[in-house]
């Protein structure tokens, strides 16, 4: 169960039930990009990393990938955001641009559903960057670790520029 989940009803994973295993896990790149740190994202829930720590990426380019192995867990209904869930156990949000809820979809195009198994490199989501902007919105992006509590400490690896599939951050 991820995180959406959890927000929205259903419980939450025990420590048993969290897989991870001792040696290095690393969260690759989502999309090309300049990679910001969260504190500078302009969404205070963001920003505080309320939601998990993270990283922001300003997207160059306009498809999402995955950023490791595993499965979609959820795609919110307005399409923005992706809830993944890494084969080591790791929960993945990856928020486009901000405030975009209020796109109600427009813009974005999924290429996976729900419950569907990933690879690294994946194509999850097509999305719209001009459209965004047109409707004056920040295409700023958020990925974050929603379950880091139940994993060891996050360290962000990029900076700058980033391809998708570059390593932006592992747990040790």
């Amino acid at each position: 169960m991820g995180f959406l989940d959890r927000l929205f009803g259903g419980r939450a994973k025990t420590a048993e039930e969290t897989r991870f295993p001792g040696e290095k896990m690393v969260v690759k790149a989502p999309m090309d990009g300049i990679v910001l740190p969260l504190e500078q994202l302009p969404d205070e829930t963001f920003a505080a990393a309320i939601l998990g720590p993270g990283c922001g990426i300003e997207p160059t380019g306009s498809t999402v990938y995955a950023p490791f192995d595993g499965k979609v867990t959820s795609i919110v209904s307005t399409l923005h955001a992706v809830g993944l869930e890494s084969t080591e156990g790791i929960e993945l949000l990856i928020h486009i641009g901000i405030d975009t809820i209020a796109l109600r979809g427009s813009g974005f195009t999924p290429l996976v559903r729900e419950g569907q198994a990933v690879k690294a490199g994946t194509p999850l989501l097509n999305v719209d960057l001009d459209a965004i902007r047109a409707a004056g919105l920040s295409t700023e992006s958020a990925v974050i670790v929603t379950n880091a509590d139940d994993l060891p400490k996050l360290h962000i690896i990029a900076g700058g520029i980033v391809s998708t599939g570059t390593p932006l951050f592992k747990f040790e």
